[in-house]
């Protein structure tokens, strides 16, 4: 029998009688439940649906930011061993595919800044470190760093959507019903 022939009937006996097989679990885990569901489904979206209670401003946001963040991201968002580019500042994206991407430049939605902080960071501890206040402290860091909002402006659920991000514009969005 030549190997093609054998790795055909390997494949029709794994089809055919694999299906036993498959059927046999180890037994390992736990069926998953609507509460293990729900405690993933964290999503933001850009309009706010999905943002937890809690507030913070820039001010509280430096703090958290300096004990939490700044190992990672260099004091005061500048950059360090982890991020090579700085959290904030940059050229128009606009004027070059090489400009470096920050997330005053290039991020179109500040509901973004929130979901990826509160699902990522910190590398080391995602989603236990940090409160929900810390996350909107230290967001409303990020943006003001960005100088889209003042160092004193509450962000919170209702107002972190209303926040205009300069590139918001020049996005296409791929699933514009999710908004």
């Amino acid at each position: 029998m030549s190997t093609r022939n054998a790795l055909l009937a390997a494949a029709v006996g794994l089809a055919f009688g694999g299906a036993s097989a498959l059927a046999e679990s180890p037994k390992l885990g736990k069926p998953i439940t609507e509460a293990d569901i729900a405690a993933w489904d964290i999503a933001a979206m850009p309009s706010g649906a999905g943002l937890p209670p809690g507030s913070g401003t820039a001010a509280q946001g430096a703090k958290v930011f300096a004990e939490k963040c700044a190992s990672c991201h260099g004091d005061g968002g500048k950059g360090g061993p982890t991020a090579r580019n700085p959290l904030f500042g940059g050229a128009p994206i606009s004027s070059t595919i090489d400009t470096p991407k920050t997330i005053g430049n290039f991020w179109g939605h500040a509901t973004t800044v929130f979901d990826f902080t509160r699902r990522a960071m910190p590398f080391n501890q995602p989603r236990q470190m940090l409160s929900n206040d810390d996350i909107y402290a230290t967001t409303a860091y990020i943006l003001f760093l960005n100088k889209i909002i003042g160092e004193n402006d509450v962000i919170d659920a209702k107002t972190l959507p209303q926040v205009k991000m300069p590139n918001r514009d020049n996005f296409i969005i791929r699933f514009p019903d999710r908004i």
